[in-house]
C-alpha cells in the first residue's frame, strides 16, 4: 500500500501549479469507476494544494493529529487534515490562532485543511448542553464555563482558523433518535445553514453544508433536496456511525450519497473503519474523516495487511517480525513487534508514535489503492475481495482470542 496512484501524477505542493487563487474550493471529477460502482475519482482543488480523492484526513482535534508532527504527515503524504471548531475555540481560542496567522501557520501545516463546525462536540454533550432555535448552549469539558454556539459564531471561529474548507454548523443526533424528533432536528438543521450561508465571507475558506436524516430515506431525500437547494462548494452526510450497526449504516450511505451533487465533493463525517471506507466509497463518497487509527493506535491496536493485531498480547514479546511484513512505514522497516509491545508494556510515549505512523501509514495507502483501482476500472472486484479478506480475518482472529 502506500505507492503513488497508477496513471497520475503525485499532486504539486509547489506554488503556482494546480493551487487556486484565495477563495472558494474546486472539484474535479476524474473518473467514474466502470466496473459497476458509484466509485469516483476525484481532485479537489484548494489554495493550499490539491487533494486526490477518494481520500481519508486524519484528525488533529486541537491543532494536531495526536502522536506524530507535520513532518511525518508529510512523509505519509497525508494529504489534508482536519481540526475542531469545539476543542479550539475553548483553547487556545480563535482569537490567539488568528493574530499567530491562521490555523495552517499556527500549527506549521501548508497542506489543506478543514475544520468542522463544533456542532458533534456539542451536541454529544447531552447532559451539559440545552438546543434552542438560536443555537446551543454548553458548559466546557474542561472547566465548566458556559458557552454559547450560535450558526454565525461558528462561522466566525472556522473563519478565523483559515480552513480551506470549513462546515455548516448542524444537529447531529444519534441515528436512531425517534423519527419525530429527527424531522424537527433537521428543519433548524436547515435553518441553521441559511444562517450560515448569511455569515459566510467567501474570501478564503469554502462551506460544505451537511445532510441529516438519520436512517429514514424519505428525511434524507428530503434534506437532501433542502441542503443542496444552497449552491455550495460540497455536501456532506452527518448523522452516521452514531448508534447504529455498520450494515444499516452502509445502506443508508448507498441510498444517501447519490442524493449529492455528481459535480461536488461528498463527505462522510466521522467514518471509519477500513471496511467503512472501501463500502462508502463503493456508494459514491469521496472524503472521510475519523479518529479510529490514532485512537487505535494509542491503545496498542494496529491494522495491518493480515487483520488486526493487539500489540499488548504477550505472544508477541519475543516476536522479531515487523508488524506487517508487507508494509513499508518507518516503523514497519526499522521495529519488531518484540520492541514495540516492550515500549507499550512500559508506557513509552515513542510506542503511541509508533504505532500511530503505521496505522496512518495503512489508512493513507490502502486509500492510494483505492484510487488505483477506481483508475483502473477494477473496484467492485477490490471492494468484494477486501470485505471478504477482512472478514476472514477478523473470524480468525476472534478463534485466536
Amino acid at each position: 500500500m502506500g505507492e503513488q496512484d497508477a496513471g497520475t501524477s503525485k499532486p504539486s505542493r509547489e506554488k503556482g501549479d494546480t493551487r487556486v487563487a484565495p477563495g472558494l474550493v474546486r472539484f474535479e471529477l476524474l473518473h467514474e469507476d466502470a466496473s459497476g460502482t458509484k466509485a469516483r475519482r476525484g481532485r479537489l482543488h484548494t489554495p493550499h494544494g490539491p487533494v486526490e480523492t477518494p481520500i481519508f484526513m486524519p484528525v488533529g482535534t486541537v491543532g494536531s493529529v495526536k502522536g506524530v508532527g507535520p513532518d511525518d504527515l508529510v512523509n505519509l503524504d497525508a494529504q489534508i487534515i482536519l481540526g475542531n471548531t469545539y476543542h479550539l475555540m475553548l483553547r487556545p481560542g480563535e482569537a490567539l490562532v488568528g493574530e499567530m496567522g491562521g490555523l495552517h501557520q499556527f500549527v506549521s501545516w501548508n497542506r489543506p485543511m478543514l475544520t468542522d463546525s463544533g456542532g458533534f462536540q456539542v451536541f454529544s454533550l447531552s447532559e451539559k448542553r440545552k438546543i434552542t432555535e438560536e443555537g446551543a448552549a454548553f458548559q466546557s469539558h474542561l472547566d465548566g464555563a458556559r458557552h454559547f454556539l450560535t450558526p454565525e459564531r461558528s462561522i466566525e471561529i472556522q473563519e478565523t482558523l483559515g480552513a480551506d474548507v470549513i462546515m455548516a454548523f448542524d444537529e447531529c443526533p444519534p441515528s436512531m433518535s425517534e423519527r419525530s424528533y429527527l424531522e424537527k432536528s433537521l428543519d433548524r438543521t436547515t435553518r441553521w445553514l441559511h444562517r450560515c450561508v448569511k455569515a459566510w465571507g467567501r474570501e478564503r475558506s469554502s462551506l460544505f453544508g451537511i445532510v441529516q436524516g438519520g436512517l429514514h430515506e424519505d428525511l434524507r431525500k428530503r434534506h437532501a433536496e433542502e441542503v443542496c437547494a444552497v449552491d455550495l462548494p460540497g455536501y456532506a452526510l452527518g448523522g452516521y456511525s452514531v448508534g447504529e450497526v455498520p450494515e444499516a449504516m452502509h445502506a443508508g450511505v448507498a441510498y444517501s450519497a447519490p442524493l449529492l451533487p455528481r459535480d461536488k465533493p461528498r463527505y462522510l463525517m466521522g467514518v471509519g473503519t477500513p471496511v467503512d471506507l472501501v463500502t462508502c466509497v463503493e456508494h459514491g463518497v469521496d472524503m472521510f474523516d475519523c479518529v479510529l487509527p490514532t485512537r487505535c493506535a494509542r491503545n496498542g491496536l494496529l491494522f495491518t495487511s493480515e487483520g488486526k493485531l493487539t500489540i499488548r498480547n504477550a505472544a508477541f514479546a519475543k516476536d522479531p517480525r515487523p508488524v506487517d511484513p508487507a508494509c513499508s512505514c518507518y516503523t514497519c522497516r526499522n521495529f519488531s513487534r518484540a520492541y514495540l509491545r516492550h515500549l507499550f508494556a512500559a508506557g513509552e510515549i515513542l510506542a503511541m508514535r509508533l504505532n500511530t505512523l503505521h496505522n496512518l501509514h495503512y489508512f493513507l495507502g490502502l486509500m492510494a489503492d483505492v484510487r488505483r483501482a477506481i483508475a483502473e476500472d477494477r473496484f467492485a472486484a477490490f471492494a468484494r475481495e477486501f470485505r471478504e479478506r477482512a472478514r476472514a480475518q477478523e473470524a480468525e482472529r476472534t478463534r485466536g482470542r
